[in-house]
């Protein structure tokens, strides 16, 4: 038992270093963990110099026991040193897990396998995984829908509208009145000499023109006038000369002259020569509709090559060159409710530009609430999602998968292998994340539809024998209504296709005025359809109604600019003199009317523009045709 007695003799010691060294700020700190557990009761035993490994039981004593060499003594610490140095080991423990389970270099981007709370081992696996059809989903609240008015058309019950009426709610006097007091400032400063002043029945047979060249198009503007077999047209010489068309073309002017300013220039604005325009029929749009409960958002483009800084290229669409809109149509019909020009760089981008655009068109002030939404994967981000259901507008759209929020790396999604018509979702909270099989890959997202259900889509599938055979395959409802709601924006741009009346132009800002008046035919037609099936009527066609639309815009246009038939013979004794009209010989040149050539000749009594030359003697031919 000597051997006992020279280690208890050993602990006194230490324990009596250690009550020297308590009252030191601080004590000398090792590397290394402590071998002591400081424990209460320990602490107490050895402080009396006991120690529970040494003082043994008389009966269960060996008397041959030897103590094992011990290895020397360190300093002990305190139970916060002790704390910390444990928490160093477990790291330095995890680090050397992860070497021996792994084959270095790690790889990019992984993160650790453990944690430090406690040396646990935690999953690096997102919470939640993609489950089946076989476990039920909760079906979400459904929108209690409150417009701010009565859906359809705000027009005054029981009234009969003409075509005209209809067109002119979209294009009003007003609008037209501004454009032609633009379009006069601007033909006097831009070439006064030729100008004649445009008057409103002027603008009337202009806009005639331009809508039946929507119906009937050919490969130059010139051949609607010209008098060959092949172009036997004798509508738009009825409607206005070609001579007149062009002087209109040339002088249309949206905004005023004297506000446009220069780029670079304090308040330029990208889009001040359409401004005037734009904003009136926008306000029109809205005014005189409100859309249904559904709803879409998308982009439209205007085609042009105009160079201007809104244009835009779209690789990989039907227009790759163009002018891009935001448009939010109603699903129900295709009606044209609110759009908004993207200027570019210059346009102020708070939370991305999908995030923005939705925000700028849904307007619950002037909607209400309780729409569904349906965009493509180019706006859907839950972040949007939930922030439109904080304002009770649910939504629905696809999604990209490397979308922010989208939860890509979750266990249990689609195979590669997977069946037509497999389904896999995740819930998180009011927003439901779906992955569904068809040709390939879909997901789709929503604030207002179950995972999955009851319906059923057909498709084509080729079974083990190679036999193509139409099949019954699950859908999503969420992918189901998608599909039938989000053409809302395409059918509008589908309207306005069929007999558009943009044409090639050297001004941006005409390609503009065009789309503008597609926009004021298609919203003007769709309030006739309701109309016509409100009260039981047959319903005419869009072509149609254009046709009907560029006759009543004839009767009410100016019969001066068409050409007429020859003046009644002048009193005997009339001065018939030919006179210049214009003194340069090259510039504001008219055409014959015997010859159709180039002239700048007239007669004084007959005011008929007519050739004096060398080689064409017109001017007497023409007197003498008509007995004068």
């Amino acid at each position: 038992m000597s051997n006992v007695g020279e280690n208890r003799f050993t602990l006194k010691e230490a324990a009596a270093l250690l009550l020297e060294l308590a009252d030191e700020e601080e004590l000398s700190l090792s590397s290394s963990s402590s071998e002591f557990s400081w424990d209460s009761a320990a602490e107490e035993d050895f402080l009396k110099g006991r120690d529970p490994d040494l003082d043994l039981e008389p009966e269960t004593s060996d008397p041959d026991w030897q103590p094992e060499a011990k290895k020397p003594r360190r300093t002990p610490k305190s139970p916060v040193v002790e704390e910390e140095e444990e928490e160093e080991e477990d790291e330095e423990e995890e680090l050397e897990l992860q070497l021996s389970t792994s084959t270095w270099p790690a790889r990019r981007g992984r993160g650790r396998e453990r944690g430090r709370a406690g040396g646990r081992e935690q999953s690096s696996a997102p919470e939640g995984a993609w489950q089946g059809t076989d476990v039920d989903d909760i079906t979400p609240e459904q929108p209690s829908f409150r417009p701010a008015r009565t859906p359809g058309g705000q027009l005054a019950g029981g009234s009969q509208y003409s075509v005209l009426q209809l067109f002119q709610l979209f294009m009003s006097n007003r609008i037209l009145q501004t454009i032609l007091n633009n379009s006069n400032k601007f033909g006097e400063s831009d070439h006064p000499e030729t100008f004649q002043r445009l008057t409103m029945p002027d603008m009337m047979s202009y806009l005639a023109m331009i809508i039946y060249m929507g119906i009937i198009d050919t490969p130059n503007i010139t051949d609607y006038w010209r008098r060959s077999e092949l172009y036997t047209f004798s509508f738009p010489s009825s409607v206005m000369s070609g001579r007149r068309f062009k002087a209109v073309s040339r002088a249309i002017h949206l905004s005023d002259p004297a506000d446009d300013l220069k780029r670079g220039t304090a308040g330029y604005d990208r889009l001040c020569k359409i401004k005037p325009m734009y904003d009136e029929v926008r306000q029109a749009c809205m005014a005189n509709y409100h859309p249904h409960q559904c709803i879409a958002i998308d982009e439209r483009m205007v085609a042009s090559k105009a160079r201007n800084g809104v244009r835009q290229y779209m690789k990989n669409k039907p227009v790759q060159w163009g002018y891009k809109l935001f448009v939010l149509a109603d699903s129900a019909n295709g009606y044209t409710w609110d759009f908004f020009v993207y200027k570019g760089k210059m346009s102020r981008i708070v939370k991305g530009l999908s995030y923005d655009t939705v925000m700028r068109l849904v307007n619950t002030q002037v909607m209400g609430t309780g729409y569904k939404l349906f965009v493509d994967n180019f706006y859907t981000s839950p972040d949007l999602f939930r922030d439109l259901l904080a304002r009770k507008i649910w939504a629905c759209g696809t999604i990209r998968q490397h979308q922010i929020g989208f939860p890509k790396n979750r266990p249990g999604g689609l195979e590669r292998q997977a069946p037509r018509g497999s389904i896999r979702w995740i819930r998180e909270g009011p927003v439901v994340f779906v992955q569904w099989k068809d040709t390939r890959d879909v997901l789709i997202c929503s604030t207002i539809h179950a995972a999955h259900g009851e319906d059923t889509t057909q498709r084509r599938i080729k079974g083990a024998g190679g036999q193509w055979s139409v099949q019954d395959v699950p859908i999503p409802p969420a992918m189901m209504d998608y599909n039938k709601n989000m053409c809302g924006a395409d059918l509008s741009d589908a309207l306005i296709g069929y007999y558009t009346i943009l044409h090639k132009t050297k001004k941006w800002y005409r390609s503009f005025l065009f789309h503008f008046i597609d926009i004021a035919i298609v919203n003007a037609y769709i309030l006739y359809k309701e109309m016509a099936v409100a009260r039981k009527e047959k319903v005419m066609s869009q072509k149609a109604f254009r046709e009907t639309l560029v006759t009543e815009l004839k009767a009410v246009g100016s019969t001066t600019t068409a050409p007429s038939q020859p003046p009644p013979p002048t009193p005997p004794g009339a001065s018939h003199k030919p006179v210049h009209f214009c003194p340069d010989g090259t510039a504001g040149r008219r055409r014959c009317v015997h010859c159709h050539k180039r002239t700048t000749v007239k007669c004084s009594s007959c005011n008929k523009s007519l050739c004096f030359t060398v080689n064409r003697d017109c001017y007497n031919t023409w007197h003498t045709l008509n007995n004068l």
